[in-house]
């Protein structure tokens, strides 16, 4: 009797943010993820399930790695102040490929009711602390949308944004907004 082929999944995760970074999320199938591996449709389904678990899978692999970058800048239990700040610095280091990645899943992901849900939930998450009664809370509230209309522009392709213009961009959220709040600290 023969060894029984594994199937890696990182592979098929690969494939997958290939898949939706290439053709968007309605390219996003069983059947073209087992194509672009050159397996079974049931070996992608015998890894995943179903195509809403390996969504959940994309994003968790993302938000692992967004998540290390953030935790790196934050550190333990940060101020919700500083929340907003590592996830503008966050979204402001990561590479152009993994951006991409990121934006083509949240694509797929607002397709769905129960992945809209958890993906609102994240997002009111990182300014949920803020006291928006003070001008502090309010400017990082602020820093916080530029940032995500700057990642949603940019990633989405609704506008080119070249390395230089979007470090620029960061560069003045930093010094016109944050850096008035770290001055009435």
């Amino acid at each position: 009797m023969g060894r029984q082929r594994s199937i890696d999944r990182d592979k098929v995760l690969d494939a997958a943010e290939e898949i939706v970074a290439t053709q968007g999320a309605a390219g996003l199938t069983i059947d073209s993820v087992a194509k672009a591996m050159g397996i079974s449709k049931g070996g992608v389904q015998y890894c995943f399930g179903n195509k809403d678990a390996l969504i959940d899978a994309m994003f968790e692999r993302w938000g692992k790695a967004y998540d290390r970058v953030f935790d790196s800048i934050a550190g333990n239990d940060p101020a919700p102040i500083t929340v907003v700040q590592a996830h503008m610095q966050a979204t402001r280091s990561s590479d152009q490929a993994s951006s991409a990645k990121a934006a083509g899943l949240m694509a797929t992901l607002i397709q769905t009711p129960e992945h809209l849900g958890s993906t609102r939930e994240w997002y009111r998450g990182r300014i949920a602390g803020l006291d928006l009664n003070t001008e502090q809370g309010r400017k990082a509230r602020l820093a916080f949308l530029a940032t995500e209309g700057a990642f949603m522009l940019r990633f989405f392709g609704f506008m080119d944004i070249e390395q230089s213009e979007w470090d620029d961009m960061f560069a003045d959220m930093q010094k016109w907004v944050l850096n008035e709040m770290v001055q009435h600290d």
